[in-house]
């Protein structure tokens, strides 16, 4: 219900951005990716399209703002997590929810051991404690020698830490608090 009247209330944001987009450069309006989601199933995830055509070709993470496969309208989107506005869709045709584990790329989850797999019996959400907690992870991973590896052996176990630890103890109270830090970090 919360997802499609934020669809409709931002329909008229949502064209504005997809105008920006078109303008700025050559490609589709939506970058749809592949992600797990809950029970360990694949589903495409809809964001705004904010790199070049086949940027994520050459490395699923995305190092820092001066990336040179982010558009000049993508380092806005990205800097204000706009480009997480059509995830609402999927959040409408129940691939996920406002508030869970967000959903991550085949390449990691596979390298998830026993008990972080646990995050897949979890509907994935748009925001999440780690989601609020590493709002800067792309200038960490610029700070890094190896962006992957610094993804995958410390920010990833603190990020699914964080996911197993809401899944044990969620409720309302708690995703509308996640939902209004989200929002606090975004704007300030």
């Amino acid at each position: 219900m919360f997802s499609l009247l934020g669809l409709i209330v931002l329909s008229p944001f949502i064209l504005i951005i997809s105008l920006l987009i078109v303008l700025d450069s050559a490609g589709p309006v939506f970058y749809k990716q592949t992600r797990v989601g809950k029970n360990n199933i694949n589903f495409t995830l809809f964001k705004f399209r904010t790199m070049k055509i086949g940027s994520d070709k050459i490395t699923l993470l995305t190092v820092g703002n001066n990336d040179n496969r982010i558009t000049a309208a993508g380092y806005w989107l990205r800097k204000y997590k706009i480009d997480e506005v059509p995830q609402l869709v999927n959040v409408l045709i129940g691939d996920m929810s406002l508030v869970g584990p967000r959903p991550e790329v085949r390449k990691y989850v596979n390298l998830y051991n026993a008990e972080q797999s646990k995050v897949l019996f979890a509907k994935p959400g748009i925001t999440d404690w780690a989601s609020i907690k590493y709002s800067n992870e792309n200038e960490l991973l610029t700070k890094s020698q190896d962006a992957e590896q610094c993804y995958i052996n410390e920010i990833m176990p603190v990020k699914l830490n964080l996911n197993l630890k809401y899944i044990q103890h969620n409720n309302i109270y708690i995703d509308i608090k996640i939902i209004f830090l989200t929002l606090k970090r975004i704007f300030f």
